[in-house]
């Protein structure tokens, strides 16, 4: 009787350990192919804005180019412009500037547009890169096609067209005109007094014609 009693018992042993199995260890980490994903996806991107330019590159269009879903690319760069400062190696978050620009009356519009233009130049993480990038841009006209394109349509006309002018994207232009002249005098062709003004007095100068270009009003076109 012992015996059968021992028998019986050892089934039951085998069935505690087998019907409760040890919860699988937690998976830490980068998934699988996320570094060959994120690169597939940035050649894609690259060879869409350098065909079709900013404004038709959809981040539809380069996930099917690459394979991925397109909430992959929203995971890796979120935005649009997310996904452009990443293929230039742009090394600043564009909608992060807009914002700060924006913070604020519209009577201040001008001069905060100087001060953070300024900001972003002179900074040594940021500089160097932005320097590069207007460098290559002279040399290599798709660059700077697309270089132009992208800050006027995502940095400098998001903030006019805030003003409520129907002519927004040209006022969007002259402040570009304006602030890519300082940028190659000051920082690429060093141009002295300019490259070594005092960045604090600048605004002084520029601050009061970006506002008249974001906010004043339309000059009426001469009779004759």
């Amino acid at each position: 009787a012992s015996s059968c009693a021992a028998s019986t018992s050892e089934p039951a042993a085998v069935s505690d350990v087998t019907d409760h199995p040890p919860p699988p260890a937690r998976r830490t980490g980068r998934r699988p192919g996320d570094a060959r994903s994120r690169e597939v996806i940035l050649a894609a991107a690259r060879e869409s804005f350098a065909r079709a330019g900013y404004g038709a590159t959809t981040i539809r269009g380069v996930a099917t180019a690459a394979g991925v879903d397109p909430a992959l690319v929203h995971y890796f760069f979120g935005t649009k412009d997310g996904l452009f400062a990443a293929v230039v190696e742009l090394p600043l978050d564009p909608s992060q500037l807009v914002e700060d620009v924006l913070a604020g009356d519209a009577a201040g519009l001008g001069d905060r547009l100087v001060r953070r233009f300024l900001a972003v130049w002179d900074d040594p993480a940021t500089g160097p890169t932005l320097v590069g990038l207007i460098r290559g841009a002279t040399s290599h006209q798709p660059s700077a096609d697309l270089l132009r394109e992208f800050i006027g349509r995502e940095i400098l006309f998001r903030i006019a067209s805030t003003t409520g002018h129907p002519d927004a994207l040209l006022r969007a232009n002259l402040c570009a005109a304006e602030l890519m002249g300082l940028a190659l005098l000051r920082y690429v062709l060093r141009v002295e007094p300019l490259a070594s003004a005092d960045a604090a007095g600048l605004p002084g100068w520029l601050g009061p014609t970006l506002q008249r270009y974001l906010t004043g009003p339309t000059p009426e076109r001469p009779v004759g």
